[in-house]
């Protein structure tokens, strides 16, 4: 459900203690800013304690800077790492694709009516075939093929390309290309990764048709930051969907891809409406 109310969005993280709530709610209330909706959790296995807040101003900008004075101040003792998210921010996101068009034509439709707060500055692909879709939305297109000798040289330029468009997400919405350790480093929790989920864990070329040879029962998607350990980043969204003898191997391609298109679009709006919160290898993920 898509939110009209203009709010302002404060995430914090600090190390498990006692007051961290009370803290929060105490400094909103007295500079005037009411709170719509909260979502804490204290993770025992690390000690750590995240919150979200999506609260609005009672007396405007006067009441955001009494806040911002106040709360940097106690913040501090409680060793917060803290974020203040302006309610007309729109993420700047990358998207990296190669052939497969249905993710990045669900993003793209998403952005067009607004669904997704995010501007696109650019896609990204390996391939020349998805210019067309980013022409005819304007967006800028830039063809960058890979071969192995080509590689270090084309993530340096995609690197460049992410940093000049001031990119704060990535999105490999079907990007068919392994990143390379140091550019999946410099992506850290900002980039995000649609992986299809199948037991067993089938990989290589048309792992839906290898699906179908071994009778899976169900077809999904897991959405996951990118990192050095191929497809094995913090999980932030999952979907399953139940098949059964009559899919055919389209059947089980046509319904995967809804469902991965479905599970990236909602991991991209947990991401820049601030409701995801890394905790080591896992994510505390508040959804809506």
């Amino acid at each position: 459900m898509v939110n009209h109310e203009p709010l302002w969005i404060l995430t914090a993280q600090c190390p498990s203690t006692l007051g961290t709530v009370d803290v929060v709610t105490r400094s909103l209330a007295e500079t005037e800013n009411y709170i719509v909706s909260m979502n804490s959790f204290d993770d025992r296995a690390t000690e750590s304690f995240s919150i979200r807040v999506e609260f609005r101003p009672l007396s405007g900008t006067a009441s955001l800077q009494r806040f911002r004075e106040i709360f940097a101040e106690r913040a501090a003792g409680f060793r917060m790492r803290w974020q203040l998210s302006d309610p007309d921010h729109r993420t700047k996101v990358a998207i990296l694709v190669s052939k497969y068009d249905h993710c990045l034509n669900d993003l793209l439709y998403r952005y067009r009516t607004g669904e997704l707060a995010i501007e696109i500055p650019l896609i990204i692909s390996n391939h020349p075939d998805l210019q067309p879709l980013a022409d005819w939305h304007g967006i800028p297109y830039f063809h960058l093929p890979i071969s192995p000798e080509t590689k270090s040289e084309q993530e340096a330029e995609l690197w460049r390309l992410i940093t000049l468009h001031q990119c704060e997400l990535v999105v490999l919405a079907r990007y068919m290309q392994v990143l390379s350790p140091e550019l999946s480093r410099k992506l850290d929790g900002k980039a995000i990764n649609i992986h299809h989920s199948l037991l067993p864990g089938f990989k290589g070329a048309k792992p839906y048709h290898q699906a179908w040879a071994k009778g899976v029962k169900l077809v999904g998607a897991t959405a996951h930051y990118v990192n050095d350990d191929l497809d094995e980043g913090p999980i932030i969204t999952q979907a399953v969907q139940a098949v059964d003898h009559s899919h055919y191997p389209e059947d089980l391609v046509a319904r995967g891809q809804d469902i991965e298109s479905q599970t990236l679009a909602k991991a991209v709006r947990y991401h820049i409406e601030k409701r995801v919160f890394l905790h080591g290898n896992r994510t505390v993920v508040f959804a809506d």
